[in-house]
């Protein structure tokens, strides 16, 4: 059984290089799902011929000359999609490592960051005491057999304790 009691706890440092480390994998992962999201999406898009009938629509209503095709370099479009990404996981990656500088000045004037958490202490499991061991019924006083020279007093029998219960 486990006892739980309420702990208050403060942060006072982040240690910038694992901000970085740990930001770095966190963005890059957030970038990749953002770039194969856009491109499943882009997929579908041009599957269905949407970008062809927002063309024809810009032409009806004059946004565009008739001829041009602003939707039709998917590859400039995906190359574009691929460097945001990374710069915006730069970006984020630098600012994730600022924000941890910048927290562990303020938190040295203001002491940190309170938070109070839930601690849990496992009791200890308490061993059965085993039962006493005798000697066999055979090396018992009274009955005339005299153990081997060296075995008188090693137990070498498992019973149970006068007065306890039986185990199961």
């Amino acid at each position: 059984m486990a006892t739980v009691r309420r702990v208050r706890r403060i942060i006072r440092k982040v240690d910038p290089w694992t901000a970085l480390k740990v930001s770095t994998l966190i963005w890059a992962v957030l970038a990749l799902a953002i770039v194969l999201g856009i491109v499943i999406f882009w997929s579908i898009l041009e599957r269905a011929g949407l970008p062809q009938k927002i063309t024809d629509f810009m032409v009806e209503i004059t946004l565009v000359d008739e001829g041009s095709q602003p939707f039709a370099n998917t590859e400039q479009f995906l190359r574009f999609v691929v460097f945001s990404s990374v710069v915006w996981w730069i970006a984020m990656t630098g600012l994730t490592v600022a924000g941890a500088v910048v927290y562990n000045l303020v938190s040295d004037v203001v002491g940190g960051l309170e938070v109070v958490v839930l601690e849990e202490t496992l009791n200890p499991v308490t061993t059965p005491i085993p039962p006493a061991l005798r000697p066999p019924a055979d090396y018992r006083a009274g009955n005339g057999v005299t153990p081997p020279d060296g075995q008188a007093d090693l137990p070498t029998e498992e019973t149970e304790p006068v007065g306890s219960e039986p185990r199961f």
